[in-house]
C-alpha cells in the first residue's frame, strides 16, 4: 500500500533507537510483538530465536549495539506512538483499537494530541 504524502509520525525517545536499527515499518512490527516484554538481544545471534526469525540476525545485532552486552531489554509498548504510525498507514480507528487492545476512545484521544 502507498503510504501518505504526509511525514510519519516523528519516533518517541523510546521507539527511536528500534526505528534506527529496524526501519519504521520492521520497528512497528517488532514493538507490536515484543513491547512490554523482557528478552536478551544476542551479541552474536545465532539463528535460533524468535526475534531473529522476525527481524533477521543483522536487526539482533544493531538493537544489542544499543545495550550493555548482557543486559535484559524491555521494548516499549510505545501505544501512543504505533497508533499514530497505524493511522498515518491509512488503518481504521477500530483496526488500531483492536491491534493495540485498547479503546477506541484511547486511540481517539491519542491521534487528537498528535494532531494537536
Amino acid at each position: 500500500m502507498p503510504l501518505p504524502a504526509r511525514p510519519m509520525p516523528k519516533p518517541t525517545a523510546q521507539v527511536a533507537p528500534y526505528v534506527e536499527c529496524l526501519g519504521p515499518e520492521l520497528a512497528v512490527t517488532f514493538l507490536l510483538a515484543y513491547g512490554g516484554g523482557e528478552l536478551y538481544l544476542a551479541r552474536d545471534p545465532k539463528g535460533r530465536s524468535a526475534v531473529e526469525e522476525l527481524v533477521g540476525v543483522a536487526g539482533v545485532r544493531a538493537m544489542s549495539a544499543h545495550h550493555r552486552i548482557g543486559e535484559r531489554v524491555r521494548p516499549p509498548l510505545a501505544k501512543r506512538w504505533l497508533a499514530a504510525v497505524l493511522r498515518w498507514q491509512g488503518n481504521s480507528v477500530s483496526h488500531i483499537a483492536r491491534t493495540l487492545r485498547v479503546s477506541e476512545t484511547s486511540v481517539y484521544k491519542w491521534l487528537s494530541e498528535e494532531a494537536g
